[in-house]
């Protein structure tokens, strides 16, 4: 030891009582004593040297040897002997620690409660200390013998301080744990119940069970049995009824939102109280026995509350359930539930107030319903559910269900794919409300959210292709960087096939503003400076068929003849240009400005913006003051339904007169130009879709869906048959919707119809027991 301080001590025996075994022991003792009751005061140097010489010569005395030869007649050396000596004094030190605990026993009897508390302490605190001291003075005898025995194997031998933990244990420990451990839970009530402790006090209570703990093979390691024994399971037990007599007083005199803010409050303190004064190893069960009592307990109570917390939109509240429940196996199925049917509750709610109004809502205003439910609830579950998959994978879900199934979609599935796509026409469609390039950016990633729970994806694909051919054709799209965006978040989406003929459209047309240069340097060229073009500017546009979503027109026409110069001198050009290819005009998807040289507003003259059929139209007026329908309908070849409705928008413009005013245009009609003409703008609009040819296209691009469908169908079967040569009919159905499902939800009935069609085709026949089989 480096420090020992200075008191008073029984002298050094003499060299004759050295050889008495009583007499070592005696002096021993007495200096063992001094140790264990008054510490404080210390031993001097010289009689800390002369316990530790006592020690070792009682151990290596030559008179036990002898002794121990006579008495055995089998050793022949000394260590035989220390052997003895040390376990005899390794006895008496034994025998000593028994009665002093035997005495600190007593007088615990006369403790209790709290004092009970401080004495046990004290008490420990007195004795480890000087199971330390002792441990130094009997240093040898640690070295040697019990090392030896240890080594051996020899069970219940321990080094002397372990010793002494072993004798409390034995002596005091088992005699007086459970009044010390009911004093314990006294005081943890107490704090529970609002009062003040000392914490230490049951801290040093804690930490002395601990190290009580020893293992019974090996004596150098400890085990934390005695621990978990006398203060665990105790503990845990008076918390168990502690909690469940509370919280049934608590839930029968509060609300239950109230409830879960006492047990929030009370599982924090629990787990306070571990981190102040308990052991780390009890949070686990502790834990455990508190979610048992405070949620599980009253889990139904919890869940019943749940709906009324989702009508009221209760976030704060909401998110405590989920806290709570979250603690608990399976706590939070019943949840998951209930809000994936409110979601899909509110949605078709909101659904019918849009089908309410009529069949002619914009489809902003159905977008919009879907996303503000959607957005609600995805707020919802970040907040309130701590964004946890599960109950993101419940609003995914609900608004599957909303989106693909609700009152508008009863007339046709294809519906909300069909208005999500005309929706995104109208946003990406140069406007009057044209939105800021950030807004609209943050449009087109909402638009994104509703195409994710679209099931047709393929139907969206046909509308959204129809609508931006027309935006590109017409120039009218808000940006490329927008249509350019959109078109990535859906090949992120969908992949690439996805987006491929919409990404070779936007090459078409870059492609067509370099052919337009090389036209008109090709056509100056050829005519020279004398050729005067003044009065037609024209600009073409050449689409690749299999990647553009556009079919002939549906309408015979015969173009002006100024349209039909420059559309022969193109043809001319792009022949020469390129051999073997074929022009198919457009002629529905044409337009063109005119300038109303008839009319002025002050010196600057009308101009229309017009469709090329109502071109050929005005064009007329140029030789004629007055004409009637049937001639007009004789020079450009239009159909009724195409000249009729081109007609009425002239008419209703005032562009042209008509005669009789009242009707429709039709056959007996005259027309003449109005000079009267007025319009608050210079450039005036005329080239206005009509709702028989929006009609038409819709029923076209249906048309187009189910064509690809069956196509889709039979390629995803000739495919999996390819590749596994024979195969079940269930087996061959199942693997298809697995393939196209991505795409859209197949039919079964659909799937059955074209396995049959490509065995009239013979890819594939049909064996014995429902088997079918690829022909190569």
């Amino acid at each position: 030891m480096s420090r020992v301080p200075l008191v008073s001590a029984t002298m050094l025996p003499s060299a004759r009582e050295r050889d008495d075994l009583d007499a070592t022991w005696s002096y021993l003792e007495k200096n063992v004593d001094n140790v264990m009751w008054k510490l404080e005061e210390g031993l001097d140097m010289k009689t800390y040297m002369g316990v530790y010489t006592a020690v070792h010569n009682f151990c290596t005395s030559q008179k036990a040897v002898n002794s121990n030869h006579q008495n055995t007649g089998a050793l022949t050396h000394n260590h035989r002997g220390a052997h003895l000596l040390g376990e005899e004094l390794y006895q008496l030190l034994g025998e000593y620690l028994t009665k002093h605990l035997q005495t600190v026993a007593e007088s615990a009897g006369s403790h209790s409660d709290e004092a009970l508390l401080a004495f046990y302490i004290r008490e420990w605190k007195r004795f480890t200390d000087a199971a330390k001291f002792n441990n130094h003075l009997f240093r040898y005898l640690n070295r040697h013998w019990v090392k030896r025995e240890m080594d051996e194997g020899k069970k219940n031998i321990y080094d002397v301080y372990t010793l002494h933990l072993v004798k409390w244990k034995m002596d005091l420990f088992i005699a007086v744990q459970g009044k010390v451990m009911e004093a314990v839970l006294k005081l943890v009530e107490k704090q529970r119940n609002g009062e003040t402790i000392d914490q230490m006090q049951i801290k040093a209570i804690v930490d002395s069970f601990v190290s009580l703990g020893l293992d019974e093979n090996d004596s150098t390691k400890s085990t934390l049995e005695v621990y978990r024994f006398f203060f665990e399971k105790p503990f845990i037990s008076a918390t168990r009824l502690y909690y469940q007599n509370e919280s049934k007083r608590f839930v029968a005199e509060n609300s239950v939102v109230e409830y879960m803010k006492k047990a929030e409050t009370r599982l924090e303190e629990e787990k306070q109280r571990v981190t102040l004064y308990l052991h780390s190893d009890i949070m686990k069960r502790l834990m455990e026995t508190c979610n048992e009592v405070l949620i599980t307990g009253h889990s139904l109570l919890l869940r019943d509350e749940f709906q009324v917390l989702l009508d009221n939109e209760r976030t704060d509240d909401l998110a405590r359930m989920y806290r709570l429940l979250s603690r608990i196996k399976d706590g939070l199925d019943p949840l998951r539930t209930r809000f994936e049917t409110h979601v899909r509750k509110a949605g078709l709610s909101a659904v019918e107030k849009v089908a309410a109004a009529g069949e002619n809502f914009e489809p902003k205003v159905y977008v919009d319903a879907l996303l503000e439910i959607h957005g609600k609830y995805q707020q919802l579950v970040n907040v309130a559910f701590a964004g946890e998959s599960e109950f993101v994978r419940s609003l995914d879900n609900a608004c599957k269900e909303f989106v693909n199934r609700n009152q508008i979609c009863k007339s046709s599935s294809n519906r909300s794919p069909e208005l999500l796509a005309k929706y995104t026409d109208q946003l990406l469609r140069k406007g009057a409300k044209a939105a800021e390039e950030s807004e609209l950016e943050e449009m087109l990633i909402q638009i994104m959210v509703v195409f994710k729970y679209i099931e047709d994806k393929d139907v969206f694909q046909k509308f959204y292709g129809r609508t931006l051919a027309k935006r590109l054709v017409h120039t009218s799209s808000v940006s490329d960087d927008a249509e350019t965006s959109m078109i990535s978040k859906l090949k992120e989406a969908c992949g690439f096939e996805y987006t491929n003929k919409l990404q070779r459209m936007f090459q078409d047309i870059q492609l067509s503003k370099d052919l337009n240069s090389q036209y008109k340097e090709w056509h100056d060229k050829l005519l020279g400076d004398g050729d005067d073009r003044k009065s037609l500017d024209p600009s073409f546009q050449v689409l690749g068929t299999g990647f553009w979503p556009l079919s002939a027109p549906g309408t015979p026409f015969v173009p002006p003849n100024e349209i039909t110069k420059a559309m022969e001198s193109f043809t001319n050009f792009y022949d020469h240009k390129h051999s073997g290819r074929k022009l198919t005009w457009l002629w529905q998807l044409c337009k063109g400005e005119m300038k109303a040289n008839y009319i002025k507003t002050g010196k600057i003259p009308y101009t229309f913006q017009v469709s090329t059929y109502q071109m050929a139209i005005l064009l007329l007026f140029n030789d004629n003051e007055k004409l009637d329908f049937a001639d007009i309908q004789q020079s450009t070849s239009l159909n009724d339904d195409i000249l009729e409705p081109n007609m009425a928008i002239l008419c209703k413009a005032r562009v042209l007169l008509q005669t009789p005013e009242d009707g429709k245009p039709q056959a007996g009609m005259k027309y003449a130009l109005n000079y009267n003409f007025k319009n608050k703008k210079i450039k005036v609009n005329l080239n206005i879709q009509v709702k028989s040819e929006q009609k038409h296209e819709a029923e076209d691009t249906h048309k187009t869906i189910e064509e690809d469908r069956k196509l889709l169908l039979q390629s995803a079967i000739v495919r999996i048959m390819k590749s596994r040569k024979k195969l079940k009919h269930v087996e061959l159905v199942q693997e298809v919707i697995q393939q196209v499902k991505a795409r859209f939800p197949p039919k079964i009935p659909d799937i059955k119809k074209n396995i049959d069609a490509l065995m009239e085709k013979d890819y594939i026949e049909r064996l014995e027991g429902d088997e079918l089989s690829y022909i190569a």
